[in-house]
C-alpha cells in the first residue's frame, strides 16, 4: 500500500486503538485463526480490515480479498469465486475428486453440482497449498450478503484453520443473521466511536466545519464513522463554512446510500456503466466485466474506471483480475444512480457474458419486463437446482419470479404453488406458504388445486391445528384427481407420494396406508427409488421384505454423495424404522448445520429428530438431550407448533430412564392428548412408549404393562405401528413382572414368527433377550441370555445390552449361581451409573447386594480395593481379635485400628465384624482384596 494510503487508513481509526490491539494480536497469536468482525453499517469494519491488510503485509503474509454482494445473494458459489480466484491456477495440484468439485462449483468446469461438503474440503486444500510457501490472511467483508453455498463453505473453511498458515478475518453487520451469525467462531463487536474520538476524525477530515455545523453532523453521525466522514460532503460551501442554513434532519441509512448515488452521478456515463456491471455481478471478475461491457451499445473499456478509482470508489488489482468496491454502501449507491433501464440492460449483457446456467436465468429474469415462458422456465429450473442443494430462499424467489413472468394463468399459478409448496416442506415458513397459496388461487381463480397447492395446504393445516384426517383427505382426493397420469417423471406427484407417506405414518392407522399403498401401485413404469423403499419399510417395518433391505441399503451406502436434504431426511425415516441406520449420522448433521445457518426449518427439525432417536438407542442422551431443546427452539422460532411432539417424546423418553418419572409421564400425556385430538395416533403411540419406560423405572410394573399392551397387545404385532418392535422388549418384561408369563410367551412367539431378528442386528439382538427371558427351564435361558448379550454389534445399544445384563444377573443370582451372577451385574452398574439410569442402576446394586457383591479391582467403585494395611487388620479383625490387641500387634493405638475398620466396612458392603470372615473367603476366591 502507498504511503497516502497508509495515512488514508490512519485517519480512518481514530479512536479505534483497542479495536487494533486486538487484530494485530490475532494475527500474530497462534491461539485462534478465525475472526468476525460485527458492526453496524458504517461503524468502521471495513477501515479495521484494510488495517489488517497493512498489518500482515508488513509482517510478510499474502493478502487475498472477496466480500458478499446484495444483488448475488442467490448466485451459488459468486463470493468463493471471488476470493479463490487468485488460486486458480493452483487447482489442477488437487487430487481429482477435489479439483472437479471445485472447478464445478466455481464455473471453471461443467457437472453436477457438487457436493458441498466435498467443494467445501477442497476449497481448505486450495488454501492450504496456496499458503505453503507464504501465510495467508483471507479478508471477507460483508458476511451478510455472501451468497449461501460460499458462505457454507468458507464457515466449513473458517472453522477448520487452526494449526494451518491461513488466516480468516470477516466483517458483517450485527443482527444480520446467516451461517456466520451462530458459526462458532470468535466475535467481536466493533462499536460506534466515543464523543471525543468522533470529533477528532470529524476535525481530521473536515478540519473546515464551523463549530455548530460540526455538532450538527455529530449529533447526526451518533459515532457512525461513515457518517462523519460522508455527511459533511452533502453540504454546500456555505453550509459547512456557516453562510447558509443546514438541512432539518440529517439521518442516517438511506441518506449515506444516496450520497454514494450522488459520488457517481458525477462519474463518466461509460465509468458508471462499468460500476453498475460490476455491482450487479457481484464478483468482481474484470474478464467477465470486460465480455458484459461490450454486450452494451458504445461499449466502455476497463480503462474508464479511473474516475471512480481517482474518487476512491472502487480498487483494481490487476495482477487478480479483480475489482472491489472500497465500501459496501457504494453498490446501494451505484443502484441508486441508475435507472430501471440501466439495470435491465446491465442485466442483459451479463446473461449474454456467462455460461452459468443459474447466474444466467437470474440475470434474464432481472432484465425481463412483461411475461416471457422461456425465461420463466429457465428460473423455474434454476429453482429446481438450488431446492435440492438446500437453498429453498433461493428457489422460492426464483419461482416466484417465475411467476411474475408467465404470460398463462396456469403457469403461474403453478409456479406460486411449487413456491408454496417449498416454503412449507422444507423451510416450514407457513405464513409465507399461505400468503403464496393465495396469490396461486388468484392468479388462476378456476383452475383445481395443482398437486403442490394441495400438499403445500395439508401442511398448512396439520401446522394451524387441524385435523390430520383433512389434510390426507385432501392430499389423496388432489392425487386421484391430478392429471398427471401417475407418471413416475412427474415431481409434483412424487413429492405429493412423499407427503402423502409422511402424513400416513403421523396417522398410523391401517387404512390410511391403504390408500397410501393403492396409489403407489398406480405409478407407472415404477415409482422412484427412494419412494419405492420408504413405501416399503416405513408403514410396517416388522413385515418389509429381505429384497427391500438390500435397496435401503444401497441407498444408505450413497448417502455420503447426497446434497439435496429433503432426500436425506426421507431416507433416514426409512432407515430408522428398520433399524439400517448405517451411515446416515453425518448426512443428518449437515442438514442440522444448513438449518442452523438459516437453511430449511422444517427439514432441521426432521434431521434433528432421527439424530435424537439414534443418540438414544447408541447411548448419547446428553447431546439428545441438547438436540431435543435445539428442535422446541426451532419450532418457536420458525412458529411450527405441530412438530413439538417430536422432542416431547425425546425429553419424556430421558426423563424415564433418568428416574424423573412426574415429568416422563407429563410429557407422555400432552403426546397422547394433542396426538388423539387430532388424530396423530403416532404421537399417541410415542407417548404410550415413554409412559411406558417410565412405568418400569419407576417400578409399577403392572402400569408398564396396561402403557405397552397400548401400543401392541401382547401376542400380537401390530400392524402399520412401528413403536411396536421398539417396545417389544419391555411389555414382555412387564408381563413376566406382573405374573402374565403366558402374555409374555405369546409375544415372544410373535416375534419369532415374523421373522423380527431378520430385520437388523438389533432386532435379532432384543429376539435372543426376550427368548432368554420367558424361556422356563435356568440351563436353557442362561444359554440363551450369553447368545443375547454376544450378539454382534450388542455393544451399540449400551443402555438395551445393561438391560439385558441385568435380567441375566437376576436369572443367575436366583438360579444360585450368586459367584456368576456379579458380572453381569457389575457391568450392567457402570453402563446405568455412566449413562444416568437412576432407577436401573439402583435395581442393579439392589440384585448386587443380594449376590453378596463387595467390589474388587474391577469392579464399579475403585475405592472399594483394601490398602495392605487395612487388610491386614481386616484378616485380625476377622479372626476374631479386639481392637486393642490388633493395635498392639501392629504397634498402633486402638483408636487407629478402629478408623480404619470405619473405612473398611463400607468398602466391602458391610455392616459388621461378623461379615467379614466370609466377605475376605470370598474376596480371595476371586483374586480380590
Amino acid at each position: 500500500m502507498s504511503e497516502a494510503g497508509r495515512r488514508d487508513v490512519d485517519a480512518d481509526l481514530l479512536g479505534r486503538d483497542d479495536d487494533l490491539a486486538l487484530i494485530r494480536g490475532f494475527l500474530l497469536d497462534d491461539a485462534t485463526n478465525s475472526l468476525v468482525l460485527l458492526g453496524e453499517p458504517g461503524v468502521g469494519k471495513t477501515a479495521l480490515m484494510a488495517a489488517a491488510a497493512v498489518t500482515a503485509t508488513d509482517t510478510g503474509m499474502r493478502v487475498m480479498r472477496a466480500s458478499g454482494v446484495e444483488f448475488e445473494a442467490d448466485v451459488a458459489y459468486a463470493a468463493l469465486h471471488q476470493l479463490l480466484f487468485p488460486l486458480a491456477g493452483e487447482m489442477d495440484d488437487l487430487d481429482p475428486e477435489h479439483r472437479v468439485a471445485l472447478r464445478v462449483a466455481l464455473g471453471f468446469g461443467a457437472g453436477p453440482a457438487p457436493d458441498r461438503l466435498l467443494a467445501s474440503h477442497a476449497a481448505l486444500m486450495l488454501l492450504q497449498r496456496g499458503a505453503t510457501e507464504q501465510p495467508l490472511l483471507l479478508l471477507m467483508d460483508d458476511l451478510q450478503w455472501m451468497d449461501r453455498a460460499s458462505a457454507d463453505a468458507v464457515a466449513f473453511v473458517a472453522r477448520r484453520l487452526s494449526g494451518t498458515r491461513v488466516r480468516f478475518l470477516g466483517a458483517m453487520r450485527t443482527g444480520s443473521g446467516g451461517v456466520f451469525e451462530n458459526s462458532g467462531l470468535r466475535r467481536h463487536v466493533v462499536t460506534p466511536l466515543r464523543d471525543t474520538a468522533a470529533r477528532q476524525l470529524l476535525d481530521a477530515r473536515h478540519p473546515g466545519l464551523t463549530r455548530e455545523v460540526a455538532d450538527r453532523v455529530l449529533a447526526g453521525a451518533k459515532g457512525n464513522p461513515l457518517a462523519l466522514l460522508e455527511l459533511p460532503s452533502a453540504l454546500s460551501r456555505g453550509q459547512r463554512e456557516g453562510h447558509a442554513d443546514l438541512p432539518v434532519v440529517l439521518p442516517l441509512g438511506e441518506r449515506l446510500a444516496s450520497l454514494f448515488g450522488c459520488r457517481v452521478a458525477n462519474l463518466p456515463r461509460p465509468t458508471r456503466e462499468l460500476l453498475l456491471l460490476a455491482t450487479l455481478e457481484g464478483t468482481g471478475d474484470l474478464g467477465v466485466l470486460q465480455a458484459a461491457a461490450q454486450q452494451l451499445a458504445d461499449p466502455p473499456g476497463l480503462a474508464d474506471l479511473a474516475s471512480a478509482e481517482a474518487d476512491l470508489l472502487v480498487s483494481v488489482d490487476e495482477s487478480n483480475g479483480l475489482l472491489t468496491f472500497r465500501h459496501p454502501l457504494t453498490r446501494s449507491g451505484v443502484i441508486r444512480a441508475s435507472t430501471s433501464l440501466d439495470r435491465r440492460r446491465a442485466h442483459t449483457a451479463l446473461a449474454s457474458a456467462t455460461d452459468h446456467s443459474e447466474r444466467r436465468a437470474w440475470h434474464l429474469g432481472q432484465a425481463t419486463v412483461g411475461t416471457d415462458e422461456p425465461v420463466a422456465a429457465l428460473l423455474e429450473d434454476a429453482a429446481r437446482q438450488r431446492a435440492t442443494r438446500g437453498d429453498i430462499r433461493g428457489a422460492v424467489a426464483g419461482l416466484v419470479r417465475a411467476a411474475e413472468l408467465s404470460p398463462a394463468a396456469a403457469g403461474r399459478a403453478r409456479r406460486l404453488a411449487e413456491a408454496a409448496y417449498l416454503d412449507a416442506h422444507a423451510s416450514g415458513d407457513f405464513h409465507s406458504a399461505s400468503q403464496l397459496l393465495v396469490s396461486a388461487r388468484h392468479a388462476h381463480p378456476q383452475a383445481a388445486p395443482s398437486l403442490h397447492a394441495a400438499a403445500a395446504t395439508a401442511l398448512v393445516v396439520i401446522n394451524n391445528g387441524g385435523h390430520l384426517d383433512t389434510a390426507h383427505r385432501l392430499l389423496v382426493h388432489s392425487i386421484e384427481s391430478g392429471d398427471h397420469g401417475f407418471d413416475a417423471r412427474e415431481p409434483a406427484l412424487n413429492e405429493a407420494l412423499h407427503l402423502l407417506l409422511l402424513l400416513c405414518f403421523f396417522s398410523g392407522r391401517p387404512e390410511r396406508w391403504a390408500d397410501f399403498d393403492r396409489l403407489l401401485a398406480m405409478v407407472r413404469p415404477q415409482p422412484e427409488h427412494l419412494l419405492m423403499v420408504a413405501g416399503a419399510t416405513v408403514p410396517d417395518p416388522a413385515r418389509v421384505s429381505p429384497e427391500m433391505l438390500k435397496h435401503l441399503d444401497t441407498l444408505i451406502a450413497g448417502v455420503h454423495q447426497e446434497t439435496d436434504p429433503s432426500r436425506i431426511v426421507r431416507l433416514g425415516l426409512a432407515a430408522q424404522h428398520a433399524d439400517h441406520h448405517g451411515d446416515m449420522r453425518d448426512a443428518l448433521w449437515y442438514v442440522i448445520r444448513q438449518g442452523r445457518d438459516g437453511g430449511p426449518a422444517r427439514l432441521h427439525l426432521s434431521a434433528l429428530l432421527q439424530l435424537c432417536r439414534d443418540d438414544f438407542k447408541t447411548g448419547l442422551w446428553a447431546e439428545a438431550d441438547e438436540l431435543a431443546a435445539e428442535g422446541l427452539q426451532v419450532c418457536e422460532q420458525s412458529q411450527c407448533p405441530f412438530f413439538t411432539w417430536y422432542f416431547e417424546y425425546i425429553q419424556a423418553l430421558l426423563a424415564a430412564v433418568r428416574g424423573d418419572t412426574a415429568t416422563a409421564i407429563e410429557l407422555s400425556d400432552q403426546m397422547i392428548s394433542m396426538g388423539a385430538s387430532r388424530g396423530v395416533h403416532t404421537a399417541v403411540r410415542w407417548g404410550h412408549y415413554a409412559r411406558t419406560l417410565a412405568e418400569l423405572g419407576g417400578g409399577d410394573y403392572e402400569q408398564a404393562f396396561l402403557a405397552a399392551a397400548q401400543i401392541s397387545p401382547p401376542g400380537e404385532l401390530a400392524a402399520h405401528v412401528q413403536v411396536a418392535l421398539w417396545a417389544a422388549i419391555d411389555l414382555v418384561e412387564a408381563a413376566l413382572r406382573t405374573g402374565r408369563h403366558a402374555e409374555a410367551v405369546a409375544h415372544v412367539a410373535t416375534l419369532q414368527q415374523a421373522g423380527v431378528a431378520r430385520i437388523s442386528p438389533l432386532h435379532a439382538f432384543v429376539t435372543a433377550a426376550v427368548t432368554a427371558m420367558v424361556e422356563p427351564d435356568d440351563e436353557r435361558a442362561l444359554t440363551s441370555y450369553q447368545r443375547a448379550v454376544s450378539e454382534d454389534g450388542a455393544h451399540r445399544w449400551p443402555f438395551d445390552l445393561a438391560r439385558v445384563r441385568l435380567a441375566y444377573g437376576e436369572r443367575l443370582r436366583r438360579a444360585r449361581a450368586t459367584s456368576e451372577a456379579r458380572g453381569p451385574l457389575i457391568q450392567a452398574l457402570k453402563v446405568f451409573e455412566e449413562l444416568g439410569a437412576v432407577p436401573w442402576a439402583e435395581r442393579a446394586r439392589v440384585e448386587l447386594r443380594a449376590a453378596r457383591w463387595v467390589g474388587d479391582q474391577d469392579d464399579v467403585n475403585p475405592d472399594a480395593v483394601l490398602t495392605p494395611q487395612e487388610r491386614e487388620i481386616a484378616l485380625l479383625a476377622a479372626s476374631g481379635l479386639t481392637n486393642r490387641q490388633i493395635g498392639e500387634r501392629l504397634f498402633i493405638s486402638h483408636r487407629t485400628v478402629g478408623a480404619h475398620l470405619y473405612q473398611i466396612f463400607p468398602k466391602l458392603g458391610i455392616s459388621s465384624r461378623v461379615a467379614l470372615r466370609d466377605t475376605l473367603v470370598d474376596l480371595d476366591s476371586r483374586g480380590g482384596g
